[in-house]
């Protein structure tokens, strides 16, 4: 759809893409410039032209083969997971997997960052930066947050941790 347009001179009906500089754009020649821009991967910032179609899959893997979901009308939470494991040896190798996952991450990491951040960052690795400092320098808790675990703990037959 992007070369179509391009190739049209149409725009894209909203800000699907990023320029080379890492700006918002509706101009799909963004996307086939040196160095390239790249297609938001759902469809933009203002609603996402793929994000309805994932959403649907993600309900049919988690709640139809989990065989109750949305339709058995639950009360309160419906909460169903979906795992799917797959092993690298069994496609390509594992080591190939390594290499072109390796290379994706280093590609992702070396693109400029969107204007107003300081660095492209990858799902998980906020995630993980928070966990290396709660692990050297604890965790803040809200004001009553240990004396209400305090029952559960007893209950439970667990230590309470001691603060830093």
């Amino acid at each position: 759809m992007s070369n179509r347009l391009r190739r049209e001179g149409k725009r894209f009906p909203g800000q699907w893409a990023r320029d080379a500089e890492g700006r918002p754009t509706d101009d799909p020649a963004a996307v086939f410039t040196t160095p390239p821009g790249t297609l938001l991967p759902t469809g933009g910032l203002d609603h996402g032209h793929k994000g309805y179609g994932l959403a649907l899959m993600i309900e049919a893997l988690t709640q139809g083969l989990g065989g109750f979901g949305r339709s058995s009308a639950p009360a309160g939470l419906s909460a169903a997971v979906f795992i799917q494991c797959f092993d690298p040896a069994a496609f390509g190798g594992t080591s190939e997997f390594f290499r072109e996952t390796d290379w994706l991450v280093k590609s992702c990491r070396e693109c400029p960052p969107a204007e107003g951040m300081d660095a492209v960052r990858l799902p998980g690795h906020r995630g993980l930066e928070l966990k290396r400092k709660s692990l050297a320098n604890g965790v803040s808790l809200y004001p009553g947050i240990l004396d209400a675990l305090s029952p559960f703990a007893t209950d439970f037959e667990v230590t309470m941790p001691s603060p830093m």
